[in-house]
């Protein structure tokens, strides 16, 4: 393991992110964590990551002389994304990552994918507009009334929910079956699910609460 710690952490990527996200971010977790490239954007931002992970193919010899080596932890497989480089590689009990949405559709999917990949991870994604988690088995969100929820599935996922307009009982969530978007918080939500497959997607600006209810929630998947 590169990082341990007993608070959250805050890991960086390479996509656009904005000095107020990267400020909520560490109010969180104040230990930062750059993925790659991710290390160029917490300079820009004024912030020097405590470690940097990856294959470092968009690490820029800029970046590479501010650190001091024992910084620089550089994996050189390809078969993995840095993202999924940095999850695997971080105890914490919860990453918080920013800059891993928004620039690439495909670099999104992936981080989607590493979620589902490493189910032990308990991980939030903050992009400009919406964030992102796998949903641990179950799980109570302090939302407002008419707060947008979307649930979804990155793999066959029943469960059952108490506060959103429709309710999830009995339904059968594959990714080209039935999903979950566009439902509505009707106030506080529960959600509990079946198999570590589902995404919530979040407004960002509910960005607390949700990592509120990730530390809270009693139980998180066994790794794969």
């Amino acid at each position: 393991m590169i990082v341990a710690d007993d608070k959250p952490v805050t890991l960086i990527g390479g996509a656009e992110i904005s000095k107020k996200m990267l400020n909520r971010a560490q109010s969180l977790g104040p230990l930062v964590v750059a993925a790659d490239g991710g290390a160029d954007a917490a300079l820009y931002n004024g912030v020097v990551p405590d470690a940097v992970i990856g294959d470092f193919d968009s690490l820029t010899d800029w970046a590479r002389e501010q650190l001091p080596q024992s910084a620089l932890h550089c994996i050189p497989e390809q078969e993995t994304t840095d993202f999924d480089k940095c999850l695997r590689n971080i105890s914490a009990p919860l990453v918080v990552g920013v800059g891993f949405s928004g620039n690439r559709l495909d670099h999104q999917l992936a981080a989607y994918n590493t979620l589902v990949r490493h189910p032990n991870r308990p991980c939030l994604l903050l992009g400009l507009e919406e964030l992102v988690f796998l949903c641990p088995p179950s799980i109570r969100l302090d939302l407002k009334s008419g707060t947008p929820v979307s649930l979804f599935p990155m793999g066959a996922v029943e469960g059952l929910s108490d506060g959103l307009r429709f309710a999830i009982d009995g339904v059968n969530f594959t990714p080209d079956g039935r999903v979950g978007t566009s439902n509505t918080a009707t106030g506080p939500v529960e959600i509990s699910v079946t198999s570590p497959k589902m995404l919530v997607i979040l407004p960002q600006e509910s960005f607390e609460q949700a990592a509120e209810a990730l530390l809270a929630a009693r139980s998180y998947w066994p790794a794969p």
